[in-house]
């Protein structure tokens, strides 16, 4: 297919072109049984929560059989729903209250890797090396005496060797946790599987698949040595070799025949690629008329809050995506980073953090939630579809003081304590002030302990409260719908030092970075500002949406 920008590209059309998709991390939303764990129940129960925000479709993380040695994506059976979250009634339920409010479902899938538990790797450790068994992952032999030294020196992202040695000398590779074999996709057989894997959940009402780890299933052939630290984003420039274990070309034919697949289905159902593939022209690859619907936009959610910053990402990932005629797809956070209401309090010149504890350089709490509102605000006025983490319309920060022992994401153990890891971020939601576990469930339950402060961030406090966050999301998603931001077009105005502005429809957009405040044009309209405008002038961090 020739992608050339210069060549005419029909826009893509479809619901997914203009959605606000909001992410449910299923064992952190709602707990309907007391047991602590958030689960299936517990989200049909709370999903008119979703239809009075105004989102239009949810994405919910792995809720598939698992030894839960990576929270869910660890996965042993791709057919079916682990009790600590329910019975396939219980999805099959989920999915119907779901199409009666008008929401659409997008679930996870985990290509890349399945657990150790699946029963196609306790049948490959059972085989012989060489066996058909072992040709669906990537078996390999040692280099050095009795081959006792790793094939390759790739490292896991969790930290440590991305290799395991088994009893009959054999390494098998995990990008990820030993808990998480890597599938050969050179193996038809992988394939075709996955194709059943996913009628079966096309045939259960989905509407689409949000693909985890996109950009990995294909390895350079040769698993050549790489020097340079083992990191999930690619991180590289058009012109420069690229990680043999991270987006490479092949991947795409993959995801021409899932598209097809998904074509053949009645009712626009989709394909959203978790690529952290930089930079934004190797990420439109996988958007192209005939593969994937949508791609995460991890360059913008790793954008530094400066104007010079955010202009330049907008327009690399406008001008990437609309050479292939795909929508861009924003996010600010997820249940893999730093929630923005804490990262964006922290100084704009450090690097992202792996995770915030105790001894940390500790966020800005009030700074970070007054630069996520106008984060958010600037967001959801782009052109394109836009991702939510469950608890940002709550202003919901990290929990940072989270004590060491709580903690359960495999990055903590395998980085050597060097990595707080995720858990600050998939933290169980607050929803009402003064119940049990803040009313994610009937009892104090909690598989992560919720911080005292969370109280005040509670749904019920911030409800029908004019200037809470929520109501910020709820009259921020009204008026993107009904003024059609998610069509555009973007036309900027003024991008300096400190200030960026720009058009969408008939709204202007201003937000304000520097120190100075910035007064509007005479008589303009303004439909909603993250912070109290101070007579006619925007103050430091806020962004307004204003009519001339």
């Amino acid at each position: 297919m020739n992608t050339d920008a210069t060549q005419q590209v029909t826009p893509a059309t479809g619901w997914w072109t203009e959605a606000v998709i909001y992410q449910i991390y299923p064992r952190s939303f709602a707990d309907s049984n007391g047991d602590g764990i958030g689960d299936l129940p517990g989200i049909t129960a709370r999903l008119g929560h979703l239809a009075e925000l105004g989102v239009d479709a949810v994405w919910l993380s792995p809720f598939y059989p698992s030894p839960q040695a990576d929270a869910g994506y660890d996965v042993a059976d791709y057919r079916d729903v682990d009790p600590l979250f329910g019975t396939l009634a219980d999805a099959d339920a989920m999915i119907a209250r779901a199409k009666e409010l008008g929401l659409r479902v997008i679930v996870d899938l985990v290509p890349n890797h399945t657990s150790s538990a699946h029963r196609w790797f306790r049948a490959a450790v059972a085989a012989a090396p060489g066996s058909p068994e072992r040709q669906r992952y990537v078996f390999r032999d040692g280099k050095g005496p009795q081959g006792a030294e790793p094939p390759n020196d790739w490292q896991s992202v969790f930290g440590g060797p991305a290799w395991t040695r088994l009893p009959d000398g054999q390494w098998y590779l995990h990008l990820f946790d030993t808990g998480q074999p890597d599938l050969n996709w050179d193996n038809p057989e992988v394939r075709t599987e996955f194709l059943d894997v996913l009628r079966f959940w096309l045939d259960r009402g989905v509407d689409g698949f949000r693909v985890d780890v996109a950009h990995g299933l294909i390895k350079q052939a040769d698993l050549a040595d790489w020097q340079e630290p083992q990191e999930i984003l690619s991180g590289n420039e058009v012109d420069k070799p690229r990680p043999p274990m991270w987006d490479q070309d092949g991947v795409h034919e993959i995801y021409r025949e899932w598209r097809r697949l998904l074509d053949s289905y009645d009712g626009e159902r989709i394909l959203v690629a978790e690529a952290w593939v930089e930079p934004a022209e190797r990420l439109a690859r996988y958007v192209r008329p005939d593969e994937m619907h949508q791609a995460f936009n991890f360059e913008y959610l790793l954008a530094a809050w400066t104007a010079p910053a955010q202009y330049a990402v907008i327009t690399r990932s406008l001008e990437a995506t609309d050479s292939v005629g795909a929508p861009t797809t924003w996010v600010l956070s997820n249940h893999d980073v730093v929630r923005h209401a804490s990262r964006l309090g922290l100084p704009i010149s450090g690097g992202r953090p792996n995770g915030i504890g105790i001894g940390d350089p500790q966020p800005d709490a009030a700074l970070g939630l007054r630069r996520a509102r106008a984060a958010s605000l600037l967001m959801l006025a782009l052109p394109g579809s836009a991702y939510l983490y469950q608890g940002e319309e709550l202003g919901l920060p990290e929990h940072t003081t989270l004590p060491d022992e709580a903690r359960q994401d495999p990055t903590w153990e395998r980085s050597g304590h060097t990595q707080r890891g995720r858990d600050g971020c998939r933290v169980p939601i607050p929803w009402e002030a003064d119940a049990p576990s803040y009313g994610f469930g009937p009892t104090d339950a909690s598989w992560l302990p919720q911080p005292p402060s969370w109280a005040e961030y509670a749904l019920d406090r911030q409800r029908a409260v004019p200037g809470s966050t929520y109501e910020l999301y709820r009259t921020a998603l009204r008026l993107r719908r009904e003024h059609g931001l998610a069509r555009g077009p973007l036309r900027w105005l003024a991008s300096g030092d400190e200030v960026s502005t720009f058009t969408n429809g008939d709204l202007t957009v201003l937000t304000n970075f520097g120190a100075a405040p910035v007064p509007l044009p005479a008589g303009a309209e303004v439909l909603v500002a993250s912070a109290p405008l101070d007579g006619d002038s925007v103050g430091t961090d806020v962004t307004v949406w204003y009519r001339a």
